[in-house]
């Protein structure tokens, strides 16, 4: 499963035109790395390509000033690397990176799937006002990366998931060159300034979330002009790690609807 891609000198990938390939863009930390635990392809013949995005999971970041076309212009590349149809999946901050990316090049992207994504309110939520300095976004990072943090995860957050994939998961965090500057390009400028998006979506959600609760799908909704919601009562946040085999059977419905098939 193509989960590393360079950020240069894609080859162009032969796929069948009557399938749909699902370039899944992961959130803020681990990279393409959260979605290892899915089968590829996912199901019904659905591939999967699950990049890491500039700045994560050993990528470097390019030089330069870092902003939104630091990470839609690698998923650029990657959809142009493929033929067929095109379903792009973005989960947390990854929701935001398909947003911005479907909305530069729509010609590119067959359908969209949102899961959780961290785009819509981000002037009144907590986490994203708390993480205004830097110095507080350097600490969150070495937190949320620390011993402690990886053993309470293994028990209570990830508790059926093998220790050793939550403890890489967590770990991740520490070498996420972008995550301090995502909190500045995520900002509510940003999410009024997209304009309104053709392409077919699904807002996908846990009712169990407690990180981005299924409430804000309403504001996300409203950049879409065919959108639909779909709701998993037992999924949480990390239904691709802790769920992976039912994920992908609903990713791979939800991504055939979308493009058609």
């Amino acid at each position: 499963m193509p989960h590393e891609s360079a950020s240069s000198g894609h080859d162009h990938v032969v796929t069948n035109p009557q399938a749909a390939t699902v370039v899944a863009i992961h959130g803020n930390g681990g990279g393409g790395f959260r979605w290892e635990r899915l089968p590829d392809p996912l199901s019904q013949g659905v591939r999967l390509n699950g990049p890491s995005l500039p700045g994560f999971a050993g990528r470097p970041l390019p030089p330069g000033p870092v902003n939104m076309d630091t990470f839609t212009d690698a998923v650029i590349a990657d959809l142009e690397a493929l033929d067929g149809k095109r379903v792009l999946l973005g989960h947390g901050i990854g929701g935001a990176i398909v947003l911005d990316t479907a909305a530069k090049r729509p010609d590119l992207v067959d359908g969209i799937i949102l899961h959780a994504p961290v785009a819509a309110n981000l002037e009144t939520r907590l986490f994203p006002k708390v993480m205004q300095s830097m110095a507080i976004r350097k600490a969150a990072k070495a937190t949320i990366s620390s011993f402690p943090v990886r053993k309470i995860a293994s028990r209570f957050i990830m508790a059926k998931v093998p220790q050793e994939y939550v403890e890489r998961f967590f770990r991740e965090y520490r070498r996420a060159e972008a995550f301090e500057a995502m909190f500045d390009l995520l900002t509510a400028d940003w999410f009024d300034g997209l304009p309104q998006i053709e392409t077919p979506a699904v807002l996908l959600w846990g009712e169990l979330d407690r990180i981005v609760q299924v409430v804000q799908a309403e504001a996300v909704e409203k950049k879409f002009t065919t959108v639909s919601r779909h709701i998993e009562d037992h999924w949480g946040h990390y239904p691709m790690i802790e769920q992976p085999a039912e994920y992908a059977e609903v990713v791979s419905y939800l991504a055939r609807e979308l493009a058609g098939l």
